[in-house]
């Protein structure tokens, strides 16, 4: 056993590897994977064509591949400060690239995210920080947070391959972390639409694909040019992660199902007037009547008076039209009936006892119901300048970051694809629209859905509104708006948190920071020949760069720092409780209520305090490497753990 805590991410190539091995454990030999006999096994033989075969290459691809399998020695860095409420809640906010974030990650969410939305940069030749730096992404992350943004124009030659180099390891990564029944959405104009919708194919697999559905981003065009068509919409592209696990939840009660309400409950409508092709007047006369309605409203078969509306069904087919309900049936249901725009309609409630799942929703989600498409009312919820004014009014001033995405498109995706505990993922944050609609979903049915975002700190132009609002980098902006919107939550929720059963409304939010490692690594840089051929400079720097490795804690990094590194590389949830301890004088940090993993720093650690602390029986206890006084004690302490069967490593 491997006493030393592995500080590098997972190892993702290897666990790929692990499962091929496990279904084809005969491809592989000397622990190497013969592609031919696997090829050979799943039916596929060597042909002189095949290289002429459709391929999706492009510049950069096997790059883009190792950067994705590159492990990373980087950290979160917790930042209480910044945080709500940072010791109980369990959403997190992550600044910092979020390739490297996600890398971290992938030990503590591995399979454990249900559903990810992303709304990544569209490509459109302009502000494009995310051309990744193969060599050393910290470097690069470092480098783009201390300046503005970078362009990427279309006369560069690259302007595409930078996109898809940026995309296909955050997305290779971002597979790993969703549960095999999650799903994934992602905005996208037609810049990359064609090219994202190749990739996700090759990520998760053709398949795997749902559904492309466009979304109305605004209702007019922006110029008088006749001769110019004019881009209303984008599109949202939807991947399962396995199609035999996952399936829509279709019972929700949400505005795109039930978008009214009265005094019954929830309902959603449709027409009086038969519509199809037998919807005329020759095909069932009886089904030709006026219906009245008083100035109250009310519907009935007779005028009771001079001011009372007549409603007939409109000509259909050359003919007049008909109803659907026989005279019989308006009088004793009328009751289901209203009138919206001079048309009649039935009123259909919500039952939860009826199967929802018959209600099959069409690719194009967002044109639903035909009727409320044509009072334009329910179809432009979507558009940009919906999530322009709420985000405007959650964080009281306008114009701070331009086309967040609107928040009931968020609530109806997290609506349909997840559960109440399930967590959600964003890697480009943005103004943290996700996060906004998790807390008010979870406000709405009582849910305890968990949200992470991801968002690299973007600085903003000093002439923008934001910055001189006081936000410096795109972050400021997410948090400011989580802030606020919990805060608005809280007082709309009026206490509601009192009811029986029902958990508080979690409106907090852990802020972590991406840093390198909180641990000392050696210093393998070169020695200048001045410094090499003088040996009592040799001698004084081999001894600086010895003293460094030997304290291995950076003297610039906190306790909680390191704790909460150990947490990530152990595949332990930042999210889980930590509690500090006290044994014979050293302080030792518990993780989780049951004492999950042990944590202690302190030097100078005797068998007696360690026994003490086996007590508690913890799965792992963590030390610092100088933490026993002489090899003797160690052993003895090792000889101890795995006689309890506690896993010991340090650090």
């Amino acid at each position: 056993m491997d006493d030393k805590l592995d500080t590098r991410s997972l190892d993702v190539e290897d666990v790929e590897k692990q499962k091929l091995k496990s279904v084809f454990p005969q491809c592989f030999e000397e622990g190497k994977l013969n592609v031919e006999r696997l090829l050979t096994l799943c039916g596929k033989y060597s042909d002189e064509k095949d290289h002429e075969k459709y391929n999706f290459e492009w510049k950069g691809k096997q790059q883009a591949y190792q950067l994705a399998a590159k492990r990373t020695m980087a950290t979160l860095r917790p930042c209480k400060e910044e945080s709500v409420n940072f010791d109980e809640t369990e959403n997190l906010y992550i600044e910092g690239d979020n390739l490297e974030v996600i890398k971290i990650l992938q030990k503590s969410y591995y399979n454990k995210i249900k559903m990810i939305y992303i709304d990544p940069p569209y490509n459109t030749g302009h502000d494009f920080v995310y051309e990744d730096n193969f060599k050393d992404p910290l470097d690069h992350y470092k480098e783009i947070t201390s300046q503005t943004t970078k362009s990427n124009p279309e006369s560069m030659g690259r302007f595409h391959t930078a996109w898809l180099n940026m995309m296909l390891p955050r997305l290779r990564l971002a597979a790993n972390l969703l549960r095999e029944d999650g799903v994934i959405f992602i905005s996208i104009d037609d810049h990359e639409l064609h090219n994202l919708r190749k990739i996700c194919d090759e990520v998760f697999g053709e398949e795997n694909f749902v559904a492309l559905c466009p979304r109305k981003t605004r209702s007019s065009a922006t110029t008088k040019s006749d001769a110019e068509i004019q881009k209303l919409n984008d599109y949202i592209l939807v991947y399962w992660k396995n199609k035999f696990n996952s399936a829509f939840n279709l019972k929700f009660v949400g505005e795109k199902q039930y978008p009214y309400t009265d005094e019954r409950g929830k309902y959603y409508i449709v027409q009086l007037q038969d519509n199809g092709p037998q919807g005329t007047r020759t095909a069932r006369p009886n089904l030709y009547y006026p219906i009245y309605q008083d100035s109250l409203g009310n519907l009935s078969l007779e005028r009771t008076n001079s001011t009372d509306t007549e409603l007939l069904p409109t000509r259909h087919k050359n003919d007049d039209g008909r109803w659907m309900w026989s005279k019989e049936k308006f009088q004793k249901d009328s009751r289901d009936l209203c009138v919206k725009n001079g048309k009649v309609y039935i009123k259909h409630y919500f039952n939860p006892s009826e199967d929802q799942s018959r209600y099959q929703h069409e690719k194009n989600w967002f044109n639903q119901f035909e009727d409320q498409i044509m009072n334009r009312q329910w179809f432009e919820t979507y558009m940009n300048s919906k999530g322009t004014v709420s985000l405007s009014n959650t964080v009281d001033e306008k114009g701070v970051f331009d086309n967040p995405k609107p928040i009931d498109l968020l609530k109806l995706l997290i609506n349909m694809s997840t559960n109440k505990d399930d967590i959600i993922l964003d890697f480009f944050s943005g103004s943290a629209t996700t996060a906004h609609a998790v807390m008010e979903l979870n406000k709405e049915d009582g849910g305890n859905r968990k949200f992470i975002m991801v968002q690299l700190p973007e600085i903003c132009d000093k002439d923008s509104i934001a910055f001189k609002k006081g936000c410096g980098n795109i972050c400021e902006i997410g948090k400011k708006r989580i802030r606020c919107a919990g805060q608005k939550l809280l007082e709309k929720d009026n206490q509601m948190s009192f009811e029986e059963n029902k958990k508080p409304l979690d409106v907090g939010f852990k802020v972590f920071k991406l840093d390198s490692s909180n641990l000392e690594a050696w210093d393998s840089s070169p020695i200048d020949k001045e410094t090499y051929d003088n040996y009592e400079q040799l001698k004084i720097e081999m001894t600086k760069r010895f003293d460094k490795v030997l304290d291995r804690i950076k003297s610039d990094r906190t306790d909680l720092d390191v704790v909460y590194e150990i947490m990530f590389k152990l595949g332990i949830e930042p999210t889980e409780k930590i509690t500090k301890m006290d044994f014979d004088g050293k302080t030792v940090y518990s993780v989780r209520e049951d004492c999950l993993l042990l944590i202690c720093l302190d030097n100078d650690m005797k068998t007696e305090t360690v026994e003490k602390m086996a007590e508690f029986s913890p799965a792992y206890m963590v030390f610092s490497q100088h933490c026993f006084k002489d090899v003797s004690s160690m052993s003895n302490i090792k000889l101890l753990l795995k006689r309890e069967k506690i896993d010991m490593k340090f650090i």
